[in-house]
This record gives C-alpha cells, sequence and structure tokens, in this order.
C-alpha cells in the first residue's frame, strides 16, 4: 500500500510540499493524521520554512474522515488525533497554504480551513455533511464561526449541504478560484511569501492568528465533551452512522 501522505521540500527548503496520497477519496483516516503530523514534525519547524502547501492526489481533496472510526468503540482516539492535527495545522508558524478539487467534504474541509488560504478548483464541492449522518463537525463548529459571519458557518453546519466554489468564495471560505489551485497557490507564494523573511513571516503569523488559536483550542476542548458525552450517548447518533455503513436509510426515532 502507498504510503498515506507524500511529503517533500522545495523552493530551497522554503516551501513544504503535503499530498494526501490515497485516491480518489483520500480519507483522513488515523494512518493518514499520524503520516500528515510525522511531516510536521520533520519539517513544520524548520528556520527557512516560508509556507506549507497542502494538496491532494486524484480528483477530490478529501471525502473527510474515517467514518468506522467514528463509531462508539474508536472515536474518543479518533477526535483527539485529528484534534491534535488541527491545532497543529492552525497554529502552525509558517502560512499553510490548501488547494482542493473535487468533494472537500467533513474532515476535509475542517483539514482545509484550519490553515491560512484556501484555493479551489472551479468543481470543488465543499461541505459539512456530518449533520445527516445524525451526528455533528466538532472541529468545523468551532473553525466556520471564527472565519465566516456565523449565518453563513450555521447554514453549513445545520444544513450540511456542500456548495461550490464561486459560493464558497462569495462567502470568504476560499480565498481564490482558479483552473489549477495547485499553481494559484504556488504562485502566490512565489509572489507573496518567498521574497520575505522566513523568521518575519512566522511573527507575522503568530500576530495574525492571536485570539483565533487560543479561542479555536478553547473551543475544540468543550465541542470534544460534548461530542464523546452527549450526542454519543444518543441512539440517533449511532444509528446513522451505522446506517451509512449500510448503505441504507437511517431510521431517526428523535433520541
Amino acid at each position: 500500500m502507498t504510503a498515506p501522505v507524500a511529503a517533500w521540500l522545495e523552493r530551497d527548503g522554503a516551501l513544504l510540499r503535503l499530498r494526501l496520497s490515497r485516491p480518489k477519496a483520500n480519507v483522513l483516516d488515523a494512518a493518514m493524521m499520524a503520516a500528515l503530523e510525522a511531516a510536521l514534525d520533520q519539517h513544520g519547524g524548520d528556520a527557512g520554512l516560508k509556507g506549507i502547501l497542502i494538496d491532494a492526489a486524484g480528483p477530490h481533496f478529501s471525502f473527510g474522515a474515517s467514518v468506522e472510526e467514528h463509531l462508539p468503540a474508536s472515536c474518543a482516539a479518533m477526535l483527539e488525533g485529528f484534534h491534535r492535527l488541527i491545532l497543529r495545522i492552525a497554529e502552525s508558524p509558517a502560512p499553510v497554504l490548501v488547494a482542493v478539487r473535487g468533494q472537500c467534504l467533513g474532515g476535509g474541509l475542517e483539514l482545509a480551513t484550519a490553515g491560512h488560504l484556501l484555493f479551489a478548483a472551479p468543481d470543488a464541492r465543499l461541505g459539512q455533511p456530518e449533520i445527516q449522518l445524525g451526528v455533528f463537525a466538532p472541529a468545523a463548529s468551532c473553525i466556520l464561526p471564527l472565519r465566516l459571519p456565523r449565518f453563513h458557518a450555521e447554514d453549513l453546519l445545520l444544513s450540511g449541504r456542500a456548495i461550490g466554489a464561486d459560493e464558497a468564495a462569495r462567502i470568504g471560505l476560499v480565498n481564490a478560484v482558479a483552473e489549477d489551485p495547485e499553481a494559484a497557490a504556488l504562485a502566490w507564494f512565489d509572489a507573496q511569501l518567498a521574497p520575505k523573511s522566513a523568521s518575519s513571516l512566522r511573527h507575522a503569523v503568530r500576530a495574525a492568528r492571536e485570539g483565533f488559536t487560543a479561542e479555536l483550542r478553547r473551543k475544540l476542548a468543550v465541542v470534544e465533551r460534548a461530542y464523546l458525552d452527549e450526542l454519543m450517548k444518543t441512539r440517533d447518533a449511532v444509528e446513522g452512522l451505522e446506517a451509512f455503513l449500510a448503505k441504507r436509510p437511517a431510521r431517526w426515532e428523535n433520541r
């Protein structure tokens, strides 16, 4: 089996490339999350690093986190690992650029919005469909209201609908729509980050995210406990996940 993430340095070590490499779904399971963390451990603190670009192999960025790992037996460990990764990206000392194509859903969108700038192809579809499975998106419930006007964040979180790249740009979820989002992200890096001091960028990133990362860390702890101690004790949350895995309609009992 291929490695879940391809990682390499380019631009003379100034840019760390991270590519989700299990198409077509690029499911963010425990192995992929561990590989992303390992790459950040190895290179994320390099003194000369001026940016990180996350993209994906295949036609889709990610269908989201593993539904199997959301079941009661494993969801606590899954959430702990995923939220650690989300905070690692959100608190990255180097700017994180994300390029998405096709489906960018659930945990995939949570990963993308933890970064700094998001570039999307015209065919991109972005959404948090968790509510359709009878659960909610913990990280997105914290990140989206910090990045978007609340009514846009709540629309996505409560409806579970996916939106196109143009609508995502219009509401401020996406920074730019481009036929080749990886090329657009690289061009932005070359023009806006490469000429600058890596040391000064680290200070600028920390200043720009002052408050955001502290609030994200606080909210994640609260929401994670609500997910594990309250939501996952309801009958319908487990039913929705099991129905999805069994490829059958969920039978809600509203409890």
